[in-house]
């Protein structure tokens, strides 16, 4: 074990912060929901001998029976909580698994006009080779925003192109995130009973301004 104690990590995926800092000799426990994320992760972890907890979960109804000083969530997956009940619901399980003055951090994208207000036809995002079939491949997203819900819905298209550059198979995607504002986020961590204590834009501690892709938050269990 660590010497603070076990570190919860939350929609922790297939581990790529999980197994870094076990391999720094923290003691980790990483929370997802998807079976087939964990099992990748458990046999990355074991390939570099690692001791890591796993455990599937819903992280709005955790019961993992630990309290931690330290619960961190990356890759903005607060994003996936659409409805205000899972927003508590989060929140809630946190509280429940983090000591008193416990930290936790998490990440989610700025609701900013530029990320909110996109072009709902198809556009061109980048390109990159698929590492099985050596492919080129042109992805593409469409993108429309329910104001009501604070939803963002999107619609990725894959496109893999042949040696001399013809399209020979599409495949679709979908995902939807929640936007919260930063107003809207001080009042629902206060009324859980956490304490604002750092707000920035990047994981390299820059403050928050208009002009953000992130918000990236320090909060304490008071």
């Amino acid at each position: 074990m660590g010497q603070g104690g076990t570190i919860i990590d939350l929609a922790c995926g297939t581990g790529r912060l999980t197994i870094p800092l076990a391999e720094k000799g923290f003691s980790l426990l990483g929370v997802d929901l998807h079976r087939g994320m964990l099992q990748q992760a458990q046999e990355k972890a074991a390939a570099k001998s690692l001791l890591i907890d796993w455990v599937q979960e819903d992280c709005t109804k955790l019961q993992l029976g630990t309290k931690s000083k330290l619960i961190y969530s990356v890759g903005n997956s607060f994003q996936h909580f659409l409805t205000n009940e899972a927003q508590d619901g989060f929140f809630h399980s946190v509280r429940n698994n983090l000591e008193t003055g416990g930290i936790l951090i998490f990440g989610t994208r700025f609701p900013s006009k530029e990320e909110l207000i996109q072009p709902s036809t198809e556009e061109f995002w980048r390109s990159y080779i698929d590492e099985d079939t050596n492919q080129k491949v042109d992805l593409y997203t469409i993108s429309s925003y329910d104001a009501i819900t604070q939803v963002q819905h999107y619609i990725t298209t894959r496109k893999y192109q042949n040696e001399i550059g013809e399209i020979i198979q599409e495949h679709k995607t979908t995902i939807s995130l929640r936007y919260t504002y930063p107003q809207e986020m001080e009042r629902m961590l206060s009324n859980h009973g956490f304490e604002i204590v750092n707000l920035y834009q990047d994981w390299n501690g820059t403050p928050l301004t208009q002009d953000s892709y992130e918000m990236i938050y320090l909060v304490r269990k008071s």
